[in-house]
């Protein structure tokens, strides 16, 4: 059967321009880090990005060491777009990133013009792409001069194989001096992909939305349920041995006792709202218009739509808002 994208798609999600630029991504963009590479059955990766595509997300995120083993996420998503997605090319926002280990060697991975210019050529044919609408670099190079990096990425979009380019994982001191090189060279920069939900909130508190902001760039949060402590599954228990991602490993430093008192007031105020912990998560991140989109991952068609029905509830009131900060606040 030939596929046909659901016609109301763009009636379903909200939609959002990234600062004052020319992009605009959905307020919730589909990520492919570890739900959809050769850990599932094709058909059923296809069905979920299908469904995410039919639901009004129409951005998705890869990254060359997605996988679980490097490159079969891209792989994944590469044979759905060239089975069902081809022709919708204009309609989507593609995006991937490199610097973490990536192949074998000292050249797999950081942001050197030789490693960056060679993980997008492999994505690009992984994918079936002749460009990606963001290509970013991963992670803070602490070896390579930051002026080699910048030029690598602009020299990416002056060959066509990217639009914009982006940062991901990068300190706001860090951003600032990169989109400081961007600025000169005329490259379009777009955003910093971080970890931010609403108990890891270091992009507000190290200054990095202002920064963006102040370059004419948006930030787009990945971990926003943080790795699903903001869901209703760890409100009685967190175990022991809990898959916490690095940047939000500080949220058990007083305790899971601590955390999980939390949650469980965070979820209070949820079902007051008449939402899930987890799409009140969603919604209090949408909040700020600097972020410019929030990646979501699942391996289920289920999970996928719980997700994005935070959109049927996204005001907030002040009393609300400052309910949720000092629930934050709490040490």
């Amino acid at each position: 059967m030939v596929y046909k994208a659901d016609e109301q798609r763009y009636e379903k999600l909200p939609y959002r321009r990234v600062s004052d630029s020319g992009l605009i991504l959905p307020a919730v963009s589909f990520g492919l880090w570890r739900n959809l590479g050769d850990q599932m059955p094709l058909e059923n990766s296809k069905k979920v990005i299908l469904k995410a595509f039919d639901s009004g997300v129409f951005s998705f995120d890869n990254a060359s060491n997605y996988g679980p083993s490097n490159g079969t996420a891209e792989e994944t998503f590469g044979q759905v777009y060239r089975s069902d997605l081809k022709p919708y090319r204009d309609e989507l926002i593609i995006t991937t990133k490199a610097g973490y280990h990536m192949w074998p060697g000292p050249l797999g991975e950081f942001s050197g013009k030789k490693t960056l210019t060679a993980a997008l050529d492999l994505s690009l044919q992984r994918m079936g792409l002749d460009y990606v609408d963001i290509f970013y670099a991963h992670r803070w190079d602490p070896n390579t001069r930051l002026e080699e990096t910048a030029r690598a990425l602009d020299l990416i979009v002056r060959q066509g194989k990217a639009l914009y380019v982006g940062v991901s994982n990068y300190t706001s001191a860090q951003t600032a001096a990169i989109a400081e090189i961007f600025n000169e060279l005329g490259t379009p920069f777009i955003g910093n992909q971080v970890s931010y939900n609403m108990l890891n909130r270091s992009a507000e508190s190290e200054g990095l939305l202002d920064v963006l902001d102040k370059h004419h760039a948006g930030l787009v949060a990945y971990g926003p349920l943080a790795e699903g402590l903001l869901t209703d599954r760890y409100l009685d228990n967190i175990p022991e041995d809990y898959p916490i991602h690095r940047t939000n490993e500080f949220l058990f430093k007083n305790g899971k006792d601590t955390l999980l008192a939390k949650l469980n007031e965070l979820n209070q105020i949820a079902n007051e709202r008449g939402q899930k912990l987890s799409q009140m998560a969603l919604a209090w991140l949408l909040r700020d218009r600097r972020v410019a989109s929030v990646v979501i991952g699942a391996s289920k068609i289920e999970h996928l739509i719980d997700n994005l029905s935070f959109s049927e509830q996204m005001t907030f009131t002040e009393t609300e808002l400052a309910h949720i900060d000092d629930i934050l606040n709490k040490q």
